[in-house]
């Protein structure tokens, strides 16, 4: 059905008196009301970290009866990296296209010419909320309320407490952007997503689309310790905290449900649940893969793996109006197949505003699947199969032409000369490829066709945008910058090295300000001095949670630099100031950034933070 402007179910006072028996004074019939959709995706849970897919030690009755009542995809796939899926997912089109196929290094940011799912719901009169983790750019034009999502509630950066987060944030009581403000919120990080999203649900009756993206169970692994005490002690069981945030995450499902069902709201809402890669917490693998501690559910690798259990995660999707529950689906689907199948499941109309022309979508519409019309019957023959190919990396350089594996059926082929076949071994444990070079060499050639398609959308870089009046001032972090980065907070606080250098366009020629930091603004912190919260003992305690010492590191910094293309300037360091600031005119357009800080002592260390502004013409 076409979308209508009023979707309201009439109620008794709507209507009209009629007389019984007379068909020109009946009710209308009241047109189907368009279906909302509830998308829970949560952060390096893999296929084996739920009860319902065998887990003998994880408690998940939430999650377990919801995938019982739901369709059931068994050879489900995403990234085997959170950016990678999340950016595939909102564009139905490959990361290497896309510009997000790496979680940093300036890598993790959507192509400004990329649409999304949240703008095509929204062009089709939809209300767009994202309510946890984005990942896929902190500032304009790549935040998320930039992207389609008129309600946001959120975290910066890859995870709570990374660099690019409100400073201090650990998981509980902490500072997020909130439709583009930092505010402050109580409770725990998973809990409030939840919340949020329940608030804006019950915001009107219009139909919704609410993206609640959990950062948890990523690390740090910090959680509520009520829910990580039944997993302590079992000598199987690698990390307690992880099977807590999940234990957590599990009963939010469950509230969540619930309140969908008090407001008479489950039966025309199409709720999914899924995860963005592979287990890091879950199980400990040797150096090939193989699972030594833990459990996995009979996969090889975890996150960030070619192999099956770096991208082969569990998805379910019900919807009982539309008649999608309780039904087993075996054929291959992926991440880059569920815009179209959104889009054709809510009948929604193409965005005004698609892609660049000639750019296809790599997704296609898996709803004859789910609904049980169309059963592929697994094919021998990997010339009659869809190919889905994993090929992204952890760098600022794009991935080599092998760094991949390309997965068409029953087969997997990996890193272009290890293949199986995963009906008779899903574990991956016997490379076949000497026994079918045929298939070998098929998949090779149909990897190196699309390799060679892509190569111009590939060579493209996403700059960070400067100057432009829809945010202004913006903010540089370690963590986009293009060589080395120091992507969490504890890496700033023990000052690890980082390069100092971004990829930025100039939005308007005109005299900015840069002012280049050791610490974030909200600090108020000297450069040479530590952070206030340095001597807090609670906040030590918390980064050493972290991974790290928890000790904060001073340095002796004596002066600025900054380079703009070609031209670099100094600048000598105030005595107590928070920054080393330049004013400089710039002319519009493309270049690098390069902003370090030099030492006393003759070093020298890329700045952490650079904030711009642009101040006149």
């Amino acid at each position: 059905r076409r979308p209508t402007t009023d979707d309201r179910r009439p109620t008794t006072d709507d209507r009209r008196p009629t007389r019984p028996n007379s068909p020109a004074l009946m009710d209308p019939p009241i047109p189907p009301r368009r279906p909302n959709v509830v998308l829970v995706m949560t952060d390096d849970q893999g296929l084996g970290d739920l009860g319902c897919t065998g887990n003998p030690w994880l408690k998940t009755p939430n999650i377990d009866r919801f995938a019982q009542e739901a369709v059931r995809c068994h050879d489900f796939h995403v990234a085997p990296l959170c950016t990678p899926t999340r950016g595939g997912l909102m564009t139905a089109r490959h990361p290497l296209r896309n510009g997000a196929w790496a979680t940093a290094w300036g890598r993790s940011l959507l192509k400004r010419r990329e649409r999304t799912l949240a703008e095509l719901f929204a062009s089709n009169g939809y209300r767009t909320g994202l309510f946890g983790k984005w990942h896929l750019g902190d500032a304009w034009p790549y935040r998320p309320q930039d992207r389609g999502f008129s309600r946001v509630v959120a975290h910066k950066g890859g995870g709570v407490g990374q660099t690019p987060d409100f400073w201090g944030n650990d998981y509980f009581d902490d500072t997020y952007e909130s439709d583009g403000h930092a505010m402050r919120f109580e409770g725990y990080c998973t809990d409030v997503w939840f919340q949020q999203a329940t608030r804006f649900i019950d915001e009107d009756d219009s139909p919704f689309l609410a993206c609640i993206m959990t950062n948890a169970p990523h690390t740090p692994y910090f959680v509520a310790d009520r829910y990580a005490s039944p997993y302590r002690g079992h000598p199987d069981i690698v990390e307690p905290e992880f099977y807590g945030m999940i234990a957590n995450i599990d009963e939010n499902v469950g509230r969540l449900r619930a309140h969908l069902q008090a407001r008479d709201l489950e039966r025309d809402t199409v709720l999914v649940f899924l995860t963005d890669n592979g287990t890091s917490g879950g199980c400990v693998c040797d150096t090939d893969g193989f699972v030594q501690r833990g459990y996995n559910a009979g996969l090889r690798g975890k996150k960030a793996s070619w192999y099956d259990g770096g991208h082969k995660v569990p998805f379910f999707l019900r919807y009982p109006a539309g008649g999608l529950v309780d039904r087993d689906v075996p054929q291959m689907i992926s991440y880059l197949d569920l815009l179209p199948t959104l889009t054709e499941l809510c009948e929604l109309a193409p965005s005004p505003d698609p892609v660049s022309p000639g750019a296809a979508l790599d997704g296609t519409s898996a709803l004859a699947a789910l609904a049980g019309r169309e059963c592929v019957p697994i094919d021998d023959d990997p010339t009659r199969v869809p190919i889905l190919v994993m090929q992204n990396q952890q760098g600022p350089d794009p991935p080599a032409r092998w760094e991949n594996a390309v997965l068409a059926g029953r087969w997997r082929l990996i890193e272009g000369r290890e293949l199986y076949d995963v009906q008779a071994d899903p574990g991956q444990r016997h490379d076949i490829a000497e026994a079918h070079p045929g298939i070998v060499a098929c998949l090779r050639a149909r990897h190196a066709a699309w390799w060679d398609d892509l190569q111009g959308e590939l060579a493209e870089r996403a700059p960070l945008v400067l100057g432009d009046a829809h945010e202004n001032p913006t903010r540089l972090d370690a963590m986009d910058a293009m060589g080395d980065i120091a992507w969490d907070q504890p890496h700033v606080r023990q000052a690890v090295p980082g390069c100092g250098r971004w990829f930025v366009e100039f939005a308007r020629p005109g005299h900015y300000r840069f002012e280049l930091r050791r610490w974030p603004a909200e600090l108020g912190s000297a450069l040479d001095a530590l952070p206030a919260d340095a001597c807090d003992p609670d906040q030590r305690a918390r980064s050493r949670r972290h991974g790290a010492s928890g000790d904060s590191v001073a340095l002796p910094i004596r002066r600025g630099e900054l380079v703009i293309g070609e031209a670099a300037s100094r600048a000598e360091a105030a005595p107590g100031s928070g920054s080393i600031t330049f004013e400089r005119y710039v002319s519009a357009g493309q270049t690098d950034l390069e902003a370090t800080l030099l030492m006393r002592d003759g070093g020298r260390i890329g700045a952490y933070y650079v904030y711009v502004e642009w101040l006149r013409p």
